[in-house]
């Protein structure tokens, strides 16, 4: 395990619009902060950047709400526009109180309003506009890895992030929704702790403490510092992508 880690946000990140060039943006930001990709850095990249770059916006004047929406809508007291879309991109509702309903989203991952929100997109109450989660976030995760590679000559390990809530504890905390190029939980059962005890259940979400100590750099509001290069995390290697760090239904305790 390392004993240093460092963490660089990215400063001068441009505001993304669709279609943009999402790795090629990287490369520029890098370059401006005099930052090289070595092989074993690790981007932290936010949600948002991703989507915006994906074109997931939709405008609520779009979405016409359906009899489950407009119940659900009354219950948690938010735009049935906005329902309508919580509903289309998740698999179970788990939970409503107003102002907020926890889904298990379609990507697997229990989540407070499948990911959508307003916050820092450019806005108008007269025609407002939302912004979804990307599509598949380990595609979007391995896509950036990829296009980095051919731009750069380096394929550093790549962690989409977003906010999300925890069920036994206030505040919300980065967490990796996708990854690319590393073991999101790194397995530690059996072996030796500093007394011979040999581990039984120790399996550190890495990828989610890496997305979560990004996110303290990031900052949630005016901050646009959308992008944290860590160095000297040395995570081992892995194709599996995100799937890893979603807990089985069945041992869900809070289901």
């Amino acid at each position: 395990m390392p004993t240093r880690l460092e963490l660089v946000a990215l400063e001068g990140f441009p505001l993304v619009e669709p279609g943009d060039d999402l790795a090629r943006l990287l490369v520029d930001a890098l370059r401006h902060n005099a930052l090289q990709l070595q092989s074993d850095d690790v981007l932290v990249i936010a949600q948002k950047i991703v989507s915006k770059a994906e074109g997931r916006y939709v405008r609520l004047a779009d979405v016409t709400p359906g009899p489950e929406a407009l119940e659900l809508a009354s219950q948690a007291q938010k735009d049935p526009r906005q329902v309508e879309l919580i509903l289309e991109e998740s698999r179970e509702v788990i939970r409503v109180r107003p102002g907020v309903v926890i889904v298990e989203h379609r990507n697997g991952y229990v989540h407070a309003n499948a990911g959508i929100d307003r916050s820092n997109i450019a806005n108008s109450d007269e025609d407002p506009q939302v912004l979804l989660l990307p599509t598949d976030p380990d595609a979007s995760a391995r896509a950036l890895r990829n296009a980095l590679q051919e731009l750069v000559g380096v394929a550093p390990q790549v962690i989409i992030n977003d906010s999300s809530g925890r069920a036994w504890r206030n505040g919300t905390v980065g967490i990796a929704i996708g990854t690319a190029g590393l073991e999101p939980v790194l397995n530690q059962i059996g072996e030796l702790d500093m007394f011979g005890n040999v581990l039984q259940v120790t399996e550190p979400a890495v990828a989610d403490e890496l997305a979560a100590a990004a996110s303290l750099l990031m900052g949630q509001a005016t901050q646009g510092l959308p992008v944290v290069l860590a160095r000297g995390a040395h995570l081992p290697s892995s194709d599996e992508g995100s799937g890893s760090l979603i807990r089985d239904r069945a041992m869900d305790m809070f289901r």
